[in-house]
């Protein structure tokens, strides 16, 4: 089949159908840019959500758990997925669209070219036949003429009045349009000839072929979109593996969600070693000796905590603005009374606080291995100038030794300082002394004994200021005050009221504190306890300002639960103080 031969007479037709095929070419081509476009925006939303939703800084220890690992996976294989889509948008854009592109200007300009080519034989033909008609038009006229010359001729001829010489004029004429007839008659003939030959020809050869070629652009129109549409396909094709793959990846991460494996995480990161309080005692105040407004506070000493009533009146003195001098001063929580500095993670549990430094040393240590190999790569660095100077000065290189020497100090000293408070943790010791003296950094520095004057003594001028880790002013056999002492104000203990821990030193209740008024300091009474309690469950001191019990123990209560959980008390028997947690014991307090 043939546009030439099927459709000889269908220029007009055919001439805007090619034009509407290029037109739904430029079609698909618009559709391939917008895909493209979609594809490359989809791809950059994905990527902004998986940034969106990346774990913060804050967020890591969080993201320990399986689902949140599985979730981490997973955004990273959306991102991988997002990649796949820029992959099908970049490969369109660079095969399908650019061909599509260029096939298109080809097209046009060959549509162009044919149509041109099909007009100008139109325009010949159509010439010829206007020449045709023309020469038809002479011949008819000639004829014409000729047909009246002879019959003039012939009635002049019979006319027996005209003259010879009117007859031989009408001859004459007759004679002239006859042959201008005959001419005309010839050249009529040529042109009708003529015509009939480049009508066959336009007809039967050059608009067919015309036409044929306009077929044939049409057909490579129709075979490339055809092939653009197959290669889009072949294009996603080509990333479905890797497309399934991150799917798959996706998969694998749901399966790995072990909620018992995060039950398991949960328990090890929150756990925090102490014994769980058991039932309330019965307690029977038929055997307390009246009711409750008539209960003193030296009976109920007497009789429950086994305690001297003579304690309550006992002389000490205490240092003004602490709780212990009679001023309640509102504590900053459970985290001021462990550690005014939380190097030794003082304020976390034992079990939690065991971890933490575990993790620091391991830390540590990873910074002393990178120093060690940067020292020995200057090491060697230096040894190779000394034996080639041309290479570089050994000199230049020192400096950076000597820094990383420095460095590596500073680095041991601290492995030697979380060291001993990892022991510290892990032998139950109270933080003070388990650090030996690396735990004095930040320490309270202790009133100093060499500014007395008549009996006042007066507040050293390293009061409240962090001092070295050797105390230099401080007394022999004067109680050191550790890293977050109770003898600071910001813990809210008395120096003569704090426990170190099961290790540490025990301060008596008597030793005689300091209360300021004018640069000097005079003695005040004590806090009186406020109430009894007993011991529920043993508790063991591991944290400075803390202090251990066992089971069944009564203590007196010298300051309530301020809403830490931790609850102040004193060892009557010991001259002891301490906080211990609030819910270990049972609290009777004076009518």
């Amino acid at each position: 089949m043939s546009w030439g031969t099927e459709l000889w007479d269908q220029y007009d037709s055919l001439s805007i159908h090619s034009q509407k095929g290029i037109d739904f070419l430029e079609k698909v081509g618009h559709f391939m840019k917008d895909r493209c476009a979609i594809e490359t925006e989809y791809a950059g939303k994905l990527r902004r959500l998986v940034k969106n939703y990346q774990p913060k800084k804050k967020e890591e220890d969080d993201y320990q758990f399986t689902p949140c690992k599985a979730f981490r996976v997973m955004m990273n294989e959306i991102n991988d997925l997002a990649g796949q889509h820029e992959v099908v948008a970049e490969n369109l854009g660079a095969s399908v669209i650019r061909d599509l592109t260029l096939l298109t200007k080809e097209l046009k300009e060959e549509r162009k070219k044919h149509l041109n080519e099909g007009s100008k034989l139109s325009q010949t033909l159509q010439a010829q036949e206007i020449v045709l008609e023309r020469s038809h038009r002479n011949y008819e006229k000639a004829f014409r003429e000729a047909e009246r010359a002879i019959d003039n001729y012939q009635r002049a001829e019979a006319d027996l009045n005209l003259s010879r010489a009117d007859v031989e004029k009408q001859r004459i004429n007759m004679t002239s349009k006859s042959q201008q007839c005959e001419e005309t008659k010839i050249e009529y003939a040529n042109q009708l000839q003529k015509t009939n030959d480049l009508r066959r020809s336009h007809y039967n050869l050059l608009l067919p072929e015309v036409f044929r070629q306009l077929q044939e652009l049409d057909e490579k129109r129709i075979k490339n979109i055809k092939n653009f549409i197959h290669n889009s396909a072949e294009i996603e094709r080509n990333v479905f593996p890797i497309i399934s793959k991150c799917i798959d990846g996706i998969v694998r991460a749901g399966d790995l969600i072990n909620e018992k494996e995060d039950t398991l995480m949960v328990i090890e990161r929150y756990k925090s070693g102490f014994v769980p309080p058991g039932d309330h005692p019965f307690e029977d105040l038929s055997k307390s000796g009246g009711s409750g407004n008539g209960i003193g506070g030296d009976s109920i000493d007497g009789h429950r905590g086994g305690s001297d009533p003579s304690l309550h009146h006992q002389q000490h003195h205490t240092v003004k603005g602490t709780m212990s001098g009679g001023k309640l001063k509102k504590r900053v929580g459970i985290f001021g009374i462990f550690s005014s500095n939380k190097e030794d993670y003082g304020d976390l549990p034992p079990n939690q606080r065991r971890k933490r430094l575990e993790a620091k040393l391991q830390e540590l240590k990873k910074q002393v291995n990178q120093e060690q190999a940067a020292m020995d790569g200057l090491m060697k660095m230096k040894g190779v100038y000394e034996a080639n100077t041309a290479l570089g000065d050994p000199m230049t290189v020192e400096g950076q030794l000597n820094e990383c020497c420095n460095k590596l100090e500073k680095l041991h000293a601290e492995v030697a300082r979380y060291s001993n408070w990892l022991e510290s943790a892990q032998g139950g010791a109270g933080v003070g002394n388990g650090a030996g003296a690396s735990n004095n950094t930040g320490a309270i520095a202790p009133y100093s004994h060499s500014k007395l004057n008549g009996g006042g003594v007066h507040r050293s001028e390293s009061d409240s200021s962090v001092s070295a880790p050797a105390h230099k002013n401080s007394a022999p056999n004067t109680p050191q005050p550790n890293h977050g002492s109770g003898g600071s104000p910001e813990s809210g203990l008395g120096t003569s009221h704090n426990s170190l821990g099961a290790g540490g030193p025990t301060v008596a209740v008597s030793e005689i504190e300091t209360s300021e008024f004018d640069g000097e300091f005079y003695p005040e009474e004590p806090l009186q306890p406020l109430g009894t309690c007993k011991a529920l469950y043993p508790f063991e001191a591991t944290s400075e300002g803390s202090m251990g019990m066992q089971e069944g123990e009564e203590l007196l209560l010298v300051e309530l639960d301020q809403g830490d959980g931790w609850t102040r008390v004193r060892r009557a028997h010991l001259a002891q103080e301490g906080f211990v947690p609030t819910t270990y014991i049972q609290c009777t307090l004076y009518s």
